[in-house]
């Protein structure tokens, strides 16, 4: 039985492949992030390693996506 992850949407995101603004939804599993469009299916996936190369002291990041 697989549990269901939570997605939480990315206010004003636009999907690189789509265009389409508001429909990035972030879901994280096993310390792996994801970014789905809910419009057209594109997806890209970092691990927390990555993210933690680009976050800057003292703040606080849920990912870092660079279409």
């Amino acid at each position: 039985m697989s549990k269901a992850h939570k997605k939480r949407f990315i206010a004003g995101a636009v999907c690189p492949k789509c265009k389409a603004m508001d429909t990035m939804a972030l879901t994280k599993e096993d310390g792996v992030e994801k970014v789905t469009c809910v419009s057209c299916g594109e997806q890209m996936v970092q691990t927390e390693a990555q993210v933690e190369n680009v976050v800057r002291e003292h703040e606080q990041v849920i990912g870092v996506f660079k279409p």
